[in-house]
C-alpha cells in the first residue's frame, strides 16, 4: 500500500491519512479518523458491532464457509457479484455468444429481461440506491434522439493486446469501428501492419465460425484477427484503434502509433488498481507481444507506477503539448481514478489543455491484479464523476472538456445515471468481454482463459467464439434501451440529460449511506456540459519548427535532402515532433515503400523541453548548446546530437548538457551528448543507443532493450527493473560497484575483459562515433589512452527473469 501511495519510509506513512473512507458515519470518522476524507456517510458504532458479532459467530461454528469475496459462490448468505453466472449467460444469449445455448429469437425482449434482472438484484453499486425523476411529460420514442446517434458516445475500454488474445482484441476493434464508436489499444501498443493501405492477408476458419485474418506474415509475428465471414479486404481500415493509450510503460508508443490516432489517452491511473502500473506476466509475453512492446519473450512486463515525465501539473501539460505537437489532429485525454480530490485534479487537467477526462471507477475489471488491488482499492465512479463535474462547473471549465466514465457499466440505466452526473461518453470493458464469451473464470493472469479471450496460448485461443456482431448487437440494444428511458423521463436526447443531477434522488439508504454530497447541483451559471471544439492552448507565436514541416515533408516525398540552420531558445519546445509525426503518417499510409528521409536540423542555443521527442528514422537533430528535460522522449529511429559550447566543450564530462528523463520510452535511434544528463536517464528505453558523460539517479530503470554508454559517474538505483538491453559504465574510481549504485538484483556486472571481443569492439566504435558526432573532449581523452581506460569499464547485463 505504501508503494502505491508513493511513500518510501514508514515514518512518512504514519498518520498520513492516505485513504478515503466510504460508508462510515461522520461521528465514527471524527472520533477515529479525524481529518480523513469521507465523501459519504454510513454506519455507526452500533452497526459495526453487529457485523463483528456476526463474524465472530461464524468463526465459532464447526464449518468455515467460503463467503465468495473473490469467486462467485451459490450458497445463501455469500457475497453477491455484479456479474453472477446467470446474468453472464443471459447477456450472452442476447448477443448469441452463449456456450451451447441458442441465440435469443427476440434479442430486444431478451435484453429487457437481462436489464430487469440486473435491476432486481441486491444493490451492489451507489447508483442502485438512486431513482431517476422525470424531467417532464413522457415523450414518444420517435421524438427522442435515434440510437445511431448515440454510438459515437460508446467506448470499448482500454484493454491491451497482451492482456487479451489477438483474436479478442481485434474483434473488439473491428466491432467498434463498424458501430461508429471507439476502441482503445490499452497500454500494449499496436501492430503497425493495421495502418497499411493494402496489408498482405490470408484467412482460415475458426471453431467459433468466423474467419481469422493474418495481417502480414508469420515470420514477422502476425496478428490474428477474428471477424465475421467476409472477404479479407472488407476489414481493411477497421483494425486501427481510434484511441491510443500512453501509459507509464510507454510500450509500443512511437511516432507512427501516435500519428494514426483519433484520440490519445494518457493513463495516469487505473480505477481498479490505483497507484500501480500495468502488469503482464512473463507467460503471456509471446513473440508477438514482445515484438509489439519492444521487449523479450517470456519476461514479465511491469509498467512503472508513475509516469517518469509527470511530477507536476506543468509536466502533464508538457506531455499533452508534446502529443498534440506530434499529432495535431488528435484529441488528447487524461485517465484519472475516482478518489476524493479528483475534482481538483480534473480542473488542473483542463487547465493543462486536455480535451477530455476519464473518471475510472473501482469496479473496472483487471485480471492480472493482486487481491490487495481488487479489494478496498479505488472509489466508485459515481463519486469521482460527480466531484469532477461540480468542480469543473464551479471553476468555469466544464465547457472546455468532455467527461468520460468507466468501471462496471452494463445497462442503459447505468448510462443515463452517468449522464445525469455529468458524463458525455461511456466506456465498457467487462461487459464487452462477456458478450465475446467471457465466463468470468477469473484466470486472466494465469494465461489459462478457457474461452480464449485473456490468453496467448494457441490451443486456448482456438476456443475463442466471439464475433464483432456480438459486440455490435450489445451496443445496439443498449442504445435502443437508452432511447426508451429518455422518452420515459421526458428527455429528448442524451445531451439534454448530461449534468442534470437534480433528476436523481436517493430512495434507498442501505447501510445508512447518505449520497447528498454526490447529488449536489451547482448554482453556477456556466456550462454544465462540453460545448464542443478542442481545448487548445492559445497561440501567442507559432512553434519554431512549424515553418519547416511542409518543405521537409515535400522533400521526403521527392527523396531530396532538407536542411535547416536556426537559433532556438528554451521557449521552443518539442522541436522536431511535428516533422516526426507527419513523416510517420506519410510512411504508414504509403502504397509503396518510400525512400529514407534525409532531414537535418542544425540548431544553436538552449532548446526547451522535449527536444527531439518521437524523432523518426531519417531525422537528425544537431544542437550546439544545451537542452532541457525530456530529450529524445519516445525516440523512434532519429538521431540526436548535443555539442557543448565555449568552456564546456573543453571539459565536457563535468558539465550538464541535458536535463532529466531523456530517452524515456525510446524504441530506436541514437543519442550522442557531450556532457552529463540528469536523473531518470533512459527509463523504459527499449531499443535506442545512447552515449552520455554521466547521469543522475535511477538511470536505465525498466529498460528492455537498446544500449546505454555512460562515460562518467551515475547516481543511485541504476538499472532497477532492467530486463533487456546492455549498459556500459566508465567507473574511473571503482566506486560504481563498491557503493552499490548498481541494482544487482536485476543486473550481472562484467569487467571489460569478461565482455568478450565483439562487445569490446562495439563499445570502442560507439565512443569513436561519439567523438565524430559530438566532438567530445572526454571521449577523445579516453580513446587516447584506450589500453588503460578500457579496463575501467563495467558492462551490465540483465539477469534472466522468471
Amino acid at each position: 500500500i505504501m508503494s502505491k501511495m508513493g511513500v518510501s519510509v514508514v515514518d512518512s506513512y504514519r498518520s498520513a491519512h492516505l485513504f478515503d473512507i466510504l460508508g462510515l458515519h461522520i461521528s465514527v470518522v471524527d472520533k477515529c479518523f479525524p481529518e480523513t476524507p469521507a465523501p459519504i456517510s454510513g454506519i455507526g458504532f452500533a452497526e459495526i458491532e453487529q457485523q463483528l458479532r456476526k463474524l465472530w459467530g461464524a468463526e465459532l461454528g464447526t464449518d468455515l464457509t467460503d463467503p465468495g469475496w473473490v469467486k462467485f459462490r451459490r450458497a445463501d448468505g455469500t457475497e453477491p457479484h455484479g456479474w453472477a453466472p446467470p446474468l453472464v449467460k443471459e447477456l450472452q444469449t442476447v448477443v448469441g455468444s452463449a456456450r451451447n445455448v441458442p441465440a435469443a429469437a427476440d434479442p430486444a425482449a431478451a435484453f429487457q429481461i437481462y436489464t430487469q434482472n440486473v435491476a432486481n438484484r441486491e444493490p451492489a453499486f451507489l447508483r442502485d440506491l438512486l431513482e431517476i425523476r422525470p424531467a417532464g411529460p413522457e415523450l414518444p420514442v420517435s421524438a427522442v434522439e435515434a440510437p445511431e446517434k448515440m454510438y459515437r458516445r460508446f467506448i470499448a475500454s482500454a484493454m491491451s493486446l497482451g492482456s487479451l488474445s489477438p483474436e479478442a482484441h481485434s474483434t473488439i476493434t473491428l466491432a467498434m469501428n463498424t458501430l461508429g464508436g471507439k476502441s482503445n489499444t490499452g497500454e500494449g501498443g499496436e501492430d503497425p501492419g493495421v495502418y497499411k493501405p493494402s496489408p498482405a492477408v490470408s484467412s482460415f476458419r475458426t471453431p467459433g465460425g468466423g474467419v481469422v485474418t493474418m495481417a502480414r506474415n508469420e515470420s514477422e509475428g502476425s496478428v490474428a484477427v477474428a471477424e465475421p465471414i467476409v472477404e479479407a479486404p472488407a476489414i481493411h481500415g477497421k483494425l486501427n484503434n481510434k484511441i491510443k493509450q500512453v501509459a507509464s510503460g510507454r510500450f509500443g508508443v512511437t511516432a507512427e502509433y501516435l500519428a494514426n490516432a483519433e484520440e490519445i489517452e494518457i493513463k495516469v491511473a487505473q480505477g481498479a488498481k490505483p497507484g500501480e502500473g500495468g502488469q503482464l506476466p512473463g507467460h503471456k509475453v509471446s513473440g508477438l507481444i514482445a515484438r509489439l512492446r519492444h521487449a523479450q519473450p517470456g519476461v514479465p512486463l511491469i509498467s512503472p507506477p508513475p509516469h517518469h515525465d509527470i511530477y507536476s501539473i506543468e509536466d502533464l501539460a508538457q506531455l499533452i503539448h508534446d502529443l498534440k505537437h506530434v499529432n495535431p489532429r488528435a484529441a488528447v485525454g487524461v485517465k484519472l481514478v475516482s478518489s476524493c480530490g479528483v475534482g481538483t485534479v480534473a480542473a488542473g487537467v483542463a487547465k493543462a489543455y486536455a480535451d477530455y477526462i476519464v473518471i475510472a471507477g473501482n469496479t473496472g475489471g483487471t485480471g492480472a491484479a493482486a487481491l490487495s488491488s481488487i479489494k478496498y482499492a479505488g472509489n466508485p465512479w459515481e463519486l469521482g464523476l460527480a466531484e469532477a463535474q461540480q468542480v469543473l462547473i464551479e471553476n468555469g471549465m466544464r465547457g472546455r472538456v468532455r467527461l468520460r466514465t468507466d468501471g462496471g457499466l452494463s445497462t442503459a440505466r447505468d448510462i443515463l445515471v452517468a449522464a445525469l452526473l455529468g458524463a458525455d461518453e461511456f466506456a465498457f470493458g467487462t461487459a464487452v468481454l462477456v458478450t465475446l464469451g467471457c465466463d468470468m473464470a477469473r484466470q486472466c493472469h494465469l494465461n489459462s482463459c478457457p474461452t480464449g479471450i485473456a490468453t496467448q496460448k494457441p490451443e486456448l485461443r482456438a476456443k475463442f467464439r466471439g464475433k464483432p456482431e456480438h459486440v455490435v448487437q450489445f451496443f445496439q440494444q443498449l442504445a435502443s434501451e437508452v432511447q426508451q428511458l429518455l422518452a420515459r423521463y421526458g428527455l429528448p436526447s442524451l445531451e439534454a440529460a448530461i449534468g442534470r443531477a437534480d433528476l436523481l434522488e436517493q430512495v434507498r439508504f442501505d447501510g445508512g449511506l447518505d449520497l447528498k454530497p454526490m447529488l449536489a447541483v451547482s448554482t453556477e451559471e456556466s456550462a454544465v456540459r462540453w460545448q464542443g471544439g478542442r481545448n487548445d492552448r492559445p497561440i501567442s507565436r507559432p512553434a519554431v519548427d512549424e515553418a519547416w514541416v511542409v518543405p521537409a515533408i515535400d522533400a521526403a516525398k521527392q527523396g531530396m535532402p532538407y536542411r535547416v540552420h536556426s537559433d532556438v531558445a528554451n521557449r521552443d519546445r518539442a522541436i522536431g515532433a511535428r516533422i516526426a509525426g507527419e513523416l510517420a503518417l506519410l510512411k504508414s499510409r504509403a502504397e509503396a515503400p518510400l525512400p529514407r528521409p534525409d532531414i537535418t536540423l542544425n540548431l544553436n542555443g538552449t532548446a526547451g523541453q522535449s527536444f527531439g521527442c518521437f524523432a523518426v528514422d531519417g531525422m537528425k537533430l544537431i544542437l550546439e548548446g544545451q537542452a532541457n528535460d525530456f530529450v529524445g522522449k519516445g525516440l523512434a529511429g532519429g538521431e540526436i546530437i548535443l555539442r557543448a559550447r565555449g568552456l564546456a566543450a573543453q571539459d565536457s564530462g563535468h558539465h550538464v548538457i541535458l536535463g532529466n528523463v531523456a530517452l524515456y520510452g525510446a524504441t530506436s535511434g541514437t543519442l550522442f551528448a557531450a556532457g552529463r544528463a540528469g536523473e531518470r536517464f533512459a527509463v523504459r528505453n527499449s531499443g535506442a543507443t545512447a552515449v552520455v558523460e554521466g547521469i543522475g539517479d535511477h538511470g536505465c530503470e525498466y529498460m528492455t532493450g537498446g544500449m546505454a554508454v555512460i562515460l562518467g559517474k551515475t547516481g543511485i538505483n541504476f538499472g532497477a527493473g532492467m530486463t533487456g538491453g546492455i549498459a556500459w559504465v566508465y567507473d574511473a574510481d571503482g566506486s560504481f560497484l563498491t557503493t552499490k549504485r548498481c541494482h544487482e538484483e536485476f543486473l550481472a556486472p562484467e569487467s571489460f575483459e569478461q565482455a568478450g571481443e565483439h562487445a569490446q569492439m562495439q563499445l570502442h566504435e560507439l565512443i569513436e562515433a561519439h567523438v565524430e558526432r559530438s566532438n567530445s573532449s572526454l571521449a577523445k581523452t579516453l580513446l587516447a589512452d584506450w589500453a588503460n581506460a578500457s579496463q575501467k569499464f563495467v558492462r551490465l547485463v540483465p539477469k534472466p527473469q522468471a
